[in-house]
């Protein structure tokens, strides 16, 4: 039997669960001292989700999101409804993809219940899971309202459809813009630290570091040419 020693035990936690046909990275971070949690993006497969819930032996207290595609919020709803829970986020810019998850699930295949979050976010807000507190930054480009969340102490950011390993966002979506991507990467994302450790929305977690040395996009040398 192993025992976690509470003086090392990092104060945030998170957990991939991949989810719709899509392969996108609906995370559920919890805050190791109170056990409370929130799901970011939950766009499907909610069985998946409860299970991975209850296997970590927390309580949800919310759903987060960063952006209004069906992938990402296409079963917020529903999972809001059943847990009791509010929905944080996203930008309010992205109420057009919101509105419309019933007609973009329908093309997809994959469940799309339109709807409007509890509370809409901007730059500069702050959002609560437990014990913690992560800072919010809008980051349009991929959508017009995408937002990411970050909490400096654990140096680790969900950052959405923003950034991937190796790439960036999409901007050839309705309301996306390949400069303002771009824009919101080196204003909001770099400046967080190079040491930070993120998790995208799609593929594997990587760092800051990392993409600043090797994304073709989005890298050092890259921006500079």
């Amino acid at each position: 039997m192993s025992v976690t020693d509470p003086a090392t035990e990092p104060a945030l936690r998170a957990m991939i669960v991949p989810v719709t046909p899509i392969e996108q990275n609906c995370t559920i971070i919890w805050c190791t001292k109170t056990k409370k949690g929130a799901v970011i993006d939950p766009g499907g497969d909610l069985p998946r989700i409860k299970a991975a819930v209850a296997q970590a032996g927390i309580a949800i207290e919310k759903i987060l999101l960063t952006h209004g595609h069906i992938d990402h919020a296409g079963e917020a709803k529903p999972l809001a409804e059943e847990l009791g829970v509010e929905i944080e986020g996203p930008h309010e810019d992205d109420r057009f993809w919101l509105a419309r998850l019933g007609e973009d699930g329908r093309n997809w295949g994959i469940r799309g219940v339109p709807f409007e979050p509890n509370r809409w976010l901007v730059d500069g807000d702050t959002v609560t899971v437990g014990e913690l507190t992560l800072d919010v930054y809008h980051t349009p480009g991929h959508t017009a309202g995408h937002v990411i969340f970050h909490h400096a102490p654990s140096k680790f950011a969900q950052v959405g459809d923003v950034l991937f390993q190796g790439s960036v966002g999409r901007t050839d979506l309705p309301q996306g813009n390949h400069k303002m991507l771009i824009n919101s990467i080196v204003t909001k994302l770099w400046p967080l630290g190079s040491d930070t450790a993120f998790i995208p929305g799609h593929g594997k977690p990587s760092t800051f570091a990392h993409e600043r040395q090797w994304n073709m996009f989005v890298s050092d040398e890259a921006l500079e040419a």
